[in-house]
């Protein structure tokens, strides 16, 4: 998969979301995982424009 910006205040990208969420499993709330990232990332954390698009991209990781 191509490698994309998701949030722009903190530069966070598709892959970086990934790697966030290495040390979860597929059964976790979306939400929960969602604050895990974004203690991790920074993500969101800015504007907060980019929210849905966070929750998205976490959703369709975890469904692969």
């Amino acid at each position: 998969m191509e490698n994309y910006i998701i949030c722009n205040c903190k530069q966070v990208s598709y892959t970086d979301i990934e790697h966030a969420l290495e040390n979860h499993n597929k059964m976790e709330d979306v939400l929960e995982v969602f604050k895990d990232v974004q203690r991790i990332t920074h993500c969101s954390t800015g504007c907060g424009g980019c929210h849905d698009k966070v929750l998205d991209v976490i959703s369709e990781i975890m469904m692969a």
